[in-house]
């Protein structure tokens, strides 16, 4: 992380973490984990079309999945994220 981009904003409703990667660091991130002391964290998933598969895939088919119900999964792209909504096409 890069300290001096990095701040954090508090309400009486809200909180908001802005995080600045360092120089160097590249790739999206995958997840990040939230709580109030380190030994209670909850881990949360960044909406990309990844973590968008992993779990569609886990949701229908939550056991061990044959080979011919893995072909009749979607596919699922993720279009198009804002703050009030995402945009996923789904074939």
């Amino acid at each position: 992380l890069l300290s001096p981009e990095s701040s954090v904003s508090v309400s009486a409703h809200n909180a908001v973490v802005r995080l600045a990667k360092a120089p160097g660091s590249t790739g999206l991130w995958d997840s990040f984990s939230f709580g109030p002391e380190p030994s209670a964290l909850q881990e949360r998933l960044f909406v990309s079309e990844e973590n968008v598969d992993g779990f569609l895939g886990t949701a229908l088919c939550p056991s061990p999945c044959s080979q011919s119900a893995l072909e009749r999964q979607p596919l699922i792209e993720v279009l198009d994220v804002t703050e009030d909504r995402i945009q996923i096409r789904v074939e």
